[in-house]
């Protein structure tokens, strides 16, 4: 019991060390000081309808803590396709989850970096990139080309920590809905969803 705790605590401790890395080589693309809480992962990948049976697309994932909770909501490894802008995160990714589809790439360019999946239709798309680092105008566009690659009112689901929606509201062309606020992460996040139709 002692040695799994700490076994548990040792890979913890390598992941805050990994990320704290990765902050500091790329401050503007990893958008925060500490990884992504398991309470917050779970609640963004409980927006996924694993019966839909197509893939789910994740943006940012980082050390992997929220590709964990895809994959512990149900999603095979095989419909989870997930782009990492970071080398050493996507190698380590990689790694650590066989048989998921990871993309050493950027997500603001989806049509190249997508490659084979880029005329896929995903079920949902779940985001930790660090959106306030990029113009208004390039958050608007990656959203919309999101939403085209999903069903009408399937969710897009972005952490952030900012007090507001870091995607201003064009309710012509999306909505906008306030998903949660989790305390229980530091800093304390916020999940936004965004969809169309």
């Amino acid at each position: 019991m002692e040695l799994r705790l700490k076994e548990r605590l040792g890979r913890k401790f390598d992941e805050e060390i990994r990320f704290f890395k990765g902050w500091m080589d790329g401050p503007k693309r990893v958008g925060a000081i500490l990884p992504t809480s398991s309470v917050t992962a779970r609640r963004m990948a409980s927006v996924i309808d694993t019966s839909s049976g197509l893939p789910v697309l994740e943006l940012g994932p980082g050390t992997g803590i929220i590709t964990k909770a895809i994959l512990e909501r149900g999603v095979r490894p095989e419909n989870l396709v997930s782009i990492e802008y970071s080398t050493d995160f996507y190698q380590h990714l990689v790694k650590t989850f066989p048989g998921a589809n990871f993309i050493n790439g950027d997500a603001f360019d989806l049509e190249r970096t997508l490659g084979e999946w880029k005329d896929k239709t995903f079920d949902s798309v779940i985001s930790a990139i660090p959106l306030l680092s990029f113009p208004m105008e390039k958050r608007i566009a990656l959203l919309e080309d999101l939403l085209g690659r999903m069903p009408a009112g399937r969710p897009f689901v972005q952490i952030t920590y900012g007090p507001v929606s870091p995607i201003v509201a064009r309710p012509d062309r999306y909505q906008i809905k306030h998903f949660d606020f989790v305390v229980r992460n530091i800093p304390p996040a916020q999940l936004w969803i965004y969809s169309r139709g």
